[in-house]
């Protein structure tokens, strides 16, 4: 039985940069689902400030809608956040998880402190500046965000899930690309160490994107592992 894919999305990504590996993975014969979660996208944002939870209650909802009882789930980087609580709460809903460089690990860090640090001091530059600044060499986009999305980002940032890891019940592939510097490859070790029922899968050469710089890779990389 070919159970469908619900695929979870990255902080500050969409729907549409998973359109490649949605491709992928119908012309095998999968049912592929692909929502923009809300604040993301199409989707409006949340109307209080969110927790990784709430997220998962929203991706529940998202599948009584869409009459999904059981699915392979995937998350990247945070959708990979969401998909370890959904896990942890529904497991009879998920047949597989696939954790693709989640963002699970959140525990304070130098270069948060580094962020916080230097954030005020450029707040007087003309944005585009900043956004170098920021995004190019310190890889976070954080003193950007506005809003109730920023409010969400700073508490979905102070939730460390890695002993949650431990408790998962899943059968878990956990998938890493050699190169990634958003989420290091370190975490990948941490977590596949915690989870019981986990398989370690690193992709050579390849960074943190690899949805869309290697979605054939990717693609193929989970369907070996079903």
């Amino acid at each position: 039985m070919n159970y469908p894919f619900l695929i979870l999305h990255g902080w500050g990504s969409c729907a549409q940069r998973w359109e490649e590996v949605k491709n992928y993975l119908e012309s095998k014969g999968f049912k592929v689902y692909v929502p923009d979660l809300p604040g993301f996208g199409q989707s409006p944002p949340p109307k209080k400030v969110w927790s990784i939870s709430d997220y998962a209650e929203w991706v529940k909802e998202y599948c009584k809608e869409q009459n999904l009882l059981k699915v392979f789930l995937l998350g990247h980087s945070f959708g990979g956040a969401i998909a370890l609580k959904f896990s942890l709460k529904y497991p009879e809903k998920v047949k597989k998880l696939f954790l693709v460089a989640p963002a699970i690990i959140r525990k304070r860090s130098l270069k948060k402190e580094i962020i916080k640090k230097i954030a005020k001091p450029f707040s007087f530059l003309p944005e585009s500046a900043k956004k170098i600044i920021y995004i190019k060499i310190l890889k976070s986009n954080y003193p950007l965000k506005k809003g109730i999305m920023r409010d969400i980002f700073l508490r979905v940032i102070k939730e460390d899930q890695l002993e949650d890891c431990s408790s998962i019940s899943v059968p878990t592939v956990i998938i890493w690309g050699e190169n990634d510097n958003i989420t290091p490859l370190k975490d990948a070790y941490s977590i596949y160490k915690r989870m019981k029922k986990s398989k370690l899968v690193i992709i050579e050469d390849q960074g943190h994107d690899l949805n869309r710089n290697a979605p054939e890779l990717l693609v193929n990389m989970v369907l070996e592992n079903i």
